[in-house]
């Protein structure tokens, strides 16, 4: 079973983890961990330790305000491992018992992107979706200035650029990639990423895309679309600290995700301490947690598992969004149609993490990207998601951080959004569809009242 092992330890461990100058081994970190094959291929995570910003708060819900310590002597590590013995719930008795350093065990399961069910032909082009947004670009709000994370499985440019009529890059330098992946930056096949690129591009065509091609992890899996969970952990971790590195002033960061995990038996238990799906204390919803804290803003798809047409892998009976899709802290995606109808395949709430999930809804289902062919949509909430992404990008050209919250940027996109279905929230679209006319008229009100 693959696992991530959560450590504490000695201070100055830490401190070399810590140090973008050092190179510390999961060896060098953990030692031998007896019945636990550890991954070199995976670099040791610094992990902020979440303190409750108020003395009464409880350090494992995810709803309330935090800081994080990344001092050494709070800091923890992960490391990367796979527990060979059949017995697993007795290993991890042992280990938790044997090793008091090891401070979590915690599952890291399959992760894949969202592609839709089905195959009905496009409903509208990406330009449909381009002169919704018209107001945004009427007021000059682009996405200049601002770095649009795509955490998929690569961008490739030169597609990008040839179906826009226009050069597209992505910004190496400050992108990542897991160990082992052998394509540069910017040349991944032609797929999912490059699909999620162009959607978010829609919005916000001066975004800086950084390239996040977690899902193209060389650990050995039933698709090529596969990921591990703590990928996505040294991921965020990266991003952090590209955030956190940049004047405050100037602070502004969009995550697309349009990826999760698809079944219960890719997890521990719900209830078990190393569970991801129900759990606001994983590893990796911490790292959420810590990147918005930080000052990101970041949208998950809800996910494909609709009453009407669920994806073929979907495995959860009930309540399908779960991890970090059903986040406090994220913008959570559900998907509907150019004519503004609910694609069947668009998850319905209530999430695990948080009851009101899906967030809003953006449109999926076009003809754009042309990613898998001609006549062929961007579809699934892994569409709807970077058009939502675009459209945060495109008001932070002029909102960094310091000025809108990632709090204050999620309260904009849902009081602004366009109301469907029942009236007022419901679990098909949320709080409704992202509306551009919305949110620049807000914008607009803002500024008359003396702010930026």
């Amino acid at each position: 079973m693959r696992v991530v092992l959560q450590m504490r330890p000695e201070p100055d461990v830490v401190a070399a983890v810590i140090n973008p100058d050092v190179s510390a081994s999961a060896q060098e970190v953990s030692g031998e961990v007896p019945g636990v094959a550890l991954d070199p291929d995976f670099a040791p995570v610094p992990i902020p330790q979440p303190v409750p910003a108020s003395r009464a708060g409880d350090p494992l819900s995810l709803e309330q305000p935090f800081n994080f310590s990344m001092a050494p002597e709070n800091a923890s590590v992960l490391v990367r491992g796979e527990i060979q013995d059949y017995n697993i719930a007795s290993r991890l008795a042992m280990l938790a018992t044997a090793r008091p350093d090891i401070v979590g065990i915690s599952s890291d399961p399959v992760i894949e992107t969202m592609p839709t069910c089905g195959g009905d032909a496009p409903v509208g082009d990406w330009h449909d979706v381009e002169g919704s947004l018209t107001d945004l670009r009427s007021e000059g709000l682009d996405g200049s200035g601002v770095s649009l994370a795509i955490v998929d499985n690569g961008i490739n440019t030169a597609h990008l650029s040839q179906v826009l009529g226009r050069d597209v890059s992505v910004d190496a330098a400050r992108s990542f990639k897991p160990a082992g992946t052998a394509a540069q930056f910017g040349q991944f096949p032609v797929d999912h990423g490059s699909m999620c690129a162009f959607d978010a591009l829609i919005a916000a065509p001066g975004a800086a895309l950084l390239d996040v091609p977690v899902l193209r992890s060389t650990r050995p899996g039933s698709t090529v679309m596969e990921g591990l969970l703590s990928d996505a952990i040294a991921a965020f971790a990266h991003l952090r600290t590209l955030l956190e590195a940049m004047p405050v002033e100037q602070r502004a960061m969009v995550v697309n995700n349009s990826w999760g995990s698809f079944k219960p038996s890719w997890d521990f238990p719900p209830g078990h301490p190393g569970n991801y799906s129900d759990n606001p204390a994983h590893p990796f919803n911490l790292a959420v947690t810590a990147l918005e804290r930080a000052g990101a803003d970041i949208l998950f798809a809800a996910g494909n598992c609709g009453r009407d047409c669920p994806d073929g892998r979907c495995g959860f009976t009930d309540r399908p969004i779960n991890g970090a899709n059903s986040h406090p802290r994220v913008l959570s995606v559900a998907g509907v149609d150019t004519r503004k109808a609910r694609v069947g395949y668009s998850s319905q709430g209530p999430g695990r993490l948080t009851l009101r999930k899906p967030d809003i809804s953006a449109f999926t289902h076009f003809e754009g990207s042309l990613a898998f062919g001609e006549g062929r949509p961007d579809s699934g909430t892994s569409a709807a998601c970077p058009v939502a992404a675009g459209v945060v990008a495109a008001v932070r050209t002029r909102l960094p951080v310091q000025e809108l919250s990632p709090a204050q940027m999620r309260t904009l996109i849902r009081r602004t959004a366009e109301d469907l279905g029942m009236a007022g929230y419901d679990f098909d679209y949320g709080y409704g569809i992202v509306d551009a006319p919305g949110i620049t008229e807000a914008l607009r009100r803002r500024q008359k009242n003396g702010r930026r």
